[in-house]
This record gives structure tokens, sequence and C-alpha cells, in this order.
């Protein structure tokens, strides 16, 4: 009886081990796996069944999300101080990317990745080949592959790679014309390409050419009349998915101009081609008086973190420095019961979560903050790379390779024009409000190098040396200043203190010696001058020689 017994024990044993191994693992791997959600790519009903979201994949990753650190609460968070206007955003999983107009900055269309919406670390530039100035681009995931639409030159292109990394190939004359390509996919996979007109074109299954006429399907929100804006400028469509509706979000007022001009605005369909019902929340983001600290805010996406929340990422400018350009800011949405999406209610504010010093970023509204607040990975020193091998460095107006060399001794550029606005400079982008900068050049043969604080090239100031001459340069105005001061080797350094620019010189790099010479740049900015550029950090190699630049160094200046 009792050996009848244990047998009988051991039989139900092995059976209930059995049933354990084909329960399915549940909560422990898919807390993980989200709904694809925030989508303009859905895995179609029917062809491609790789197809995954523009804006967010809808990959299944075992790695936990990273926790975001931003408050989800009522303000606009500054993520990317300094000139990172146009932003579009990718969610890859649990992989952050984000790509912003690059201008005639070359190499251009530099993609940033992040783990947590906070701290961003530059990847890769995917623009190489110089096809004007370019704006407004549009990253996205389709299948396997990555794709950047972005208009140049009255065109489109699109680059395109199978990993984010790269190699990114040459861009691909779409061959049409408008502004602000926004892709969208229907259900079936069928891929399209809004632009600011609010019409659409069909692509390719491939996505690499247009395929049809232009429809007009979208014409915008009205703007009350008695606001103050710049002008109606429908621009930047995003195609969002959320539930049954596909959510069309666009910019209206004016990139720049009046701050209270620029305004985000959403709609709804059923379809990605419409008809489109506009939000009774309109406008969703909109500044409202100039008193406030962020001006123009504009050309938001709405999207959903790995987390499940949901964000606007958007430019606008910084009230009293302009000249920083347009400045990349994130905030808190939340979504209605009829299915709307908007910022959250003051109400909510207490929601907000702390950030910790690591981060590096704060409120920025906050007058307590003694340091341009900015993510670490942005403002150090040693972020802006004295080695000059950071993607972040850029030539203005080409990308000729042929033209320098980068060593252990430092960069090497050939001289090119007769001024540092016509020598296509190398630029990096200051990310604070007053900083110094500075440098270390030898001259070789009859090559003029220097330092510049540089918008285009009919706006710049700076400092620069010939063989044996220190000379100033002021609004183009190109001279000496301290004669027969050195012997083809300095060091140059500029210190901006909230507009106003000292310039210095050194023939040991310890002891400086400053010029006579200042500049105020508040100024230099589109409102004034036009092309939605900012000032940077420019070395120039002038005339026929070259100039080796080593030791560049980089400082925020507390305020």
């Amino acid at each position: 009886m009792k050996n009848t017994i244990m047998l009988l024990l051991f039989i139900l044993s092995l059976t209930f081990l059995t049933q354990a191994q084909t329960i399915p693992i549940t909560d422990q791997t898919q807390t993980t796996a989200k709904p694809t959600q925030h989508i303009s790519a859905q895995a179609p009903k029917t062809g491609n069944p790789g197809n995954t979201s523009t804006h967010q994949s809808s990959t299944t990753e075992l790695t936990p999300p990273s926790p975001i650190r931003i408050p989800s609460d009522t303000t606009s968070h500054l993520i990317f101080p300094g000139d990172f206007p146009d932003p579009s955003i990718l969610v890859d999983g649990t992989d952050y990317y984000i790509v912003h107009s690059s201008f005639d900055y070359y190499p251009g269309l530099l993609i940033w990745h992040s783990k947590d919406l906070l701290n961003w670390t530059p990847l890769v530039n995917a623009l190489h080949k110089y096809v004007g100035s370019v704006w407004a681009p549009d990253l996205v995931k389709y299948g396997n592959k990555y794709y950047i639409y972005f208009p140049a030159n009255n065109t489109n292109y699109v680059v395109y790679a199978d990993k984010i990394t790269g190699p990114w190939s040459d861009p691909v004359d779409l061959k049409i014309g408008n502004i602000d390509p926004g892709h969208a996919v229907d259900a079936n996979g069928k891929r399209y390409l809004y632009f600011s007109s609010g019409g659409y074109v069909p692509l390719s299954d491939d996505g690499l050419s247009v395929q049809g006429k232009e429809t007009i399907t979208y014409t915008g929100w009205a703007i009350p009349r008695e606001w103050t804006i710049e002008c109606f400028c429908l621009e930047g469509p995003k195609i969002t998915k959320h539930g049954d509706y596909y959510y069309l979000t666009v910019a209206e007022g004016g990139t720049a101009g009046p701050a209270t001009g620029h305004m985000i605005i959403s709609a709804r369909s059923k379809s990605p081609l419409g008809p489109w019902e506009n939000s009774p929340y309109n406008p969703i983001i909109r500044v409202t008086s100039s008193d406030d600290t962020w001006w123009s805010k504009g050309h938001g996406t709405p999207f959903q973190d790995a987390n499940g929340n949901w964000w606007m990422v958007f430019h606008g400018y910084e009230k009293d420095h302009y000249n920083m350009g347009r400045q990349t800011l994130i905030q808190a949405l939340e979504w209605t019961k009829d299915g709307w999406f908007k910022t959250k209610n003051k109400r909510q504010s207490n929601e907000a979560t702390s950030i910790s010093k690591t981060g590096g970023i704060t409120n920025h509204n906050s007058t307590k903050n003694n340091i341009h607040p900015s993510p670490n990975i942005l403002h150090t020193a040693s972020r802006l790379s004295d080695d000059f091998s950071s993607p972040r460095w850029k030539f203005f107006g080409e990308y000729d390779t042929t033209r320098f060399h980068i060593s252990s001794k430092g960069i090497d550029i050939k001289g090119k024009g007769n001024s540092a606005g016509n020598s296509s400079p190398f630029l990096i982008m200051p990310t604070d409000h007053s900083y110094t900068a500075e440098v270390e050049l030898e001259i070789s043969g009859d090559a003029t190098g220097g330092m510049v604080l540089f918008y285009n090239n009919t706006a710049y100031y700076g400092i620069l040396a010939d063989k044996q001459d220190i000379l100033a340069n002021l609004r183009g105005y190109q001279f000496p200043t301290v004669k027969n001061a050195i012997n083809k080797h300095t060091f140059l350094k500029i210190e901006n203190r909230h507009h106003i620019v000292s310039m210095y010189y050194s023939t040991d790099g310890h002891q400086w010696q400053k010029i006579e010479n200042a500049a105020e740049i508040s100024g230099l900015h589109h409102n004034a001058l036009g092309g939605f550029l900012s000032v940077r950090i420019g070395l120039c190699s002038i005339g026929n020689g070259s100039v080796l630049f080593r030791n560049f160094n980089y400082e925020a200046i507390a305020e």
C-alpha cells in the first residue's frame, strides 16, 4: 500500500512539471512590450508583415526601459540647449533618436541617441553630400530600415540606412517641391509624404520615389484675426496613430516674428489621408505673452515613451537669447475621454517628478540656476571635443574632405577665400548664455587663422592672426589691432558674457592680452538677419597656406 501511494505521488509530480513547462511567460516579460501606438506605420493587415512605426517601433524589447526623470507637469522643459530646431523624434523600442534641421552646416542631419529623453549623445551624421540648406527633416523607421526625409534646394530628398548608425546612403532626389515632409503609412502598409501645403503624395513601397500627384486634404485651423502672429504659415506635418485615429500635428503662425505667433495645432481622422477634424483644444501649445521665458513655441511631435507616457517635443526661442536659435523643448501630454490629446492642466502640476543632479537639467524658468541649464552631455567643455572628432563640428556651406586633416596634432585646414565670411569656417555650437572659448593655432604660408562668433557669411565678429599681427573683425571690417605681436603661432580666446564679447590673445596660453576691440552680438538672429540660423563658434583658415588648430577648450561662465 505504501509503495502504491508513493508511485501515485510520483506520477502526479511528473504531470505537474510537464504542465508547468507549457505555462506562457506573462508579466515578467510582457511589461516592456508596448502596444503599437503613436505610429504612422502599423504592422499591416496584409502585405509586408515587417512594417513598423515611423515614430515608434513595434519591436518587443526585453530590456526594461530607463526611467524618465523629466517632470510630467505643465512646464516646458529644455532638453537641447542651443540651435536645435524642428525636432523629429523616433521611438525605437527602449531607444530614442532625434534629428533636427541642419541648414548649411555640414556634414548634416546629426542623429542623437538617448535612453531617458534627458541625456543625449551625438551618434552619427546622416548627410555628407552637400545639397543646400536642409530644413525640417523627418526621421522614421519602416520595416527594418531607417529613413530621413528632408527638403533642400527647392526639392525633397531621402537618405536611408539598415542601421541607425549607418552607413547612410547618398541623398535620393524625390523630385517634388514643398517643405517639411512628414511620413505616413496606412493600415495596409502604403506609404505617403505630407507637406506644409496640407497635402500628401503616395510613395513607392521602398520609400525612394513619388508615385502620384499631390492631394490637398487639410487646410489648417483658423487663427483668430485679433491674435498677433507672423503669418498663417502651415508647417511641419507629423502623423501619429493612437487607438482608432490618426492624428495630424502641424505648426501655424510663423516660426519667428512675434513671441505669440508660432503654435501647435492638432486634427484627427480615421484615415491617414483625411478628412481631418480639428481638435477642440487647439492650439495645443502657444505662447500668450512676451513675458514668458520661451517664445514662438511650435513644430511639435506627440509621442509615447517606452514607459507608456505621452509627450510633445517641439522648439522655441528663448527670450533675450534669440541668437542661440530655436532650442528643443519637451512637455507632458494627457488624453481626454473623448480621444484628444492636450497639455496637462495646472491642477496636475503636483505630479512632477524630480530630476537627479547627474541629469543636468532643471526647470529653465527658475531664476536660481546660475548656469544655463542643459544636459551634461551638451554643455560641459569636454563634450565639445578638443580633438575635433565629434560629429558636432561642422563646416559652413560645404563639406570638402580634401581641405582638412585631423591627427593627434589637431586639425589642419587649408586656407580659402579672403575673409572669414567666405572661408567656410569650421563651427561648433555654444550651449550656454555666457562662455569662453580658446584655441591654439599655427600659421603656414600666407594664411590667416582666427576664431569668430559666426551667424552667416556677412554677419560675424572675432579675433584673427596672420604670421605676425593680431587682427580684429567687426561686422566684416577686418584690420590689424596689435602689430608684430607673434611669429606664426598664437593662442586666441573669445569671452561672451550675455552678448558682450571680449577678445584676447596669448603667446604661451597662460598670460592673456585683451585687445581694445569688443562687440555686442544680441542682434545676430533670424528676426534681424533671416536664415533661421544661430551664433556659432567658428575656426577660420583664410587665404593661401593652412592653419593648424589644437587645444580647443569651451567653458560655461556662471551667471
